[in-house]
């Protein structure tokens, strides 16, 4: 997995990309999950979080690359008072086919 910057300003977007590839001998898809973790917000926060998804359909033997981008909005949530924000902090980065199935971790910090 590659993150384009692992520290990210409020208003910046941060691009995660990965190979996918069909290993098998049978056309597939698979269901590529996005999870955050908040590992310092000021509330309970989820330990996964799904954040995003694509499906990929892949022919024996292709390789594609999945590109998604999180952005201020993915990592918000409504706080004690209810107002909707993105507080700085540590963030965990999880991607995998389910919850239970992480495959690719990597991390990144909000200023």
């Amino acid at each position: 997995m590659q993150l384009d910057r692992h520290q990210l300003r409020d208003n910046e977007q941060l691009g995660v990309s990965f190979e996918l590839s069909n290993t098998g001998a049978t056309a597939g898809s698979e269901t590529v999950q996005l999870y955050l973790r908040d590992k310092v917000a000021s509330l309970v926060r989820p330990v996964q979080e799904l954040k995003d998804f694509q499906k990929i359909a892949l022919q024996p033997g292709e390789s594609r690359t999945v590109q998604f981008v999180i952005d201020r909005e993915k990592l918000s949530f409504y706080d004690a008072q209810l107002q909707w924000v993105a507080e700085p902090g540590e963030f965990e980065l999880q991607i995998g086919s389910a919850s239970d199935e992480i495959r690719l971790r990597d991390q990144f910090t909000l200023q």
